[in-house]
């Protein structure tokens, strides 16, 4: 039997395929990036999502057999099973260029904060939650991370490891 640490599941396709009531189905995954940032579920065809843990999902371009007993498969994606799902940097740094709502763009010195980990009074009249934080890069919007906005301030979630002064 393998370590649960280590295991990778691929998600069930659909609600009548799950076993357990609590996780999450690639349909659920694919309904939560397009209602809440607007990105086509058709944005992930090719991939195919994973869980390792208790709703720590992953994102890998391929289809290997599941269970997968190894240490890491494609890239961080999703945290699920809490109240509020949350994107991961780098799902929002590979997917967000993609979203059309919940999209919050900053100015220089805005990113700067961001980037580096502060949390920081604005003006949003969008949704509450996790929004996609943008910055423009080489003259194009590009997603940075990924931010919490609640009671009037975006606070960032770039992991302490990630942060920079820039």
């Amino acid at each position: 039997m393998s370590d649960q640490s280590t295991e990778f599941t691929r998600l069930p396709e659909t609600d009548e395929a799950r076993d357990d009531p609590e996780r999450a189905t690639r349909q659920e995954v694919l309904d939560f990036w397009a209602e809440r940032f607007g990105v086509p579920p058709e944005t992930f065809e090719g991939y195919t999502f994973w869980e390792r843990g208790a709703g720590k999902l992953w994102l890998y371009q391929g289809s290997p057999p599941s269970p997968v007993d190894i240490e890491g498969l494609g890239m961080t994606f999703l945290r699920t099973r809490q109240e509020h799902w949350k994107p991961t940097l780098e799902a929002v740094q590979r997917f967000g260029e993609h979203a059309s709502q919940n999209v919050i763009h900053l100015d220089a010195d805005a990113a700067r904060a961001f980037v580096a980990g502060e949390d920081q009074e604005l003006d949003w009249d969008g949704d509450w939650g996790y929004l996609v934080v943008t910055h423009d890069l080489a003259g194009e919007a590009e997603p940075v991370g990924v931010g919490l906005y609640v009671y009037g301030e975006l606070r960032s979630q770039v992991p302490k490891g990630r942060r920079r002064e820039v």
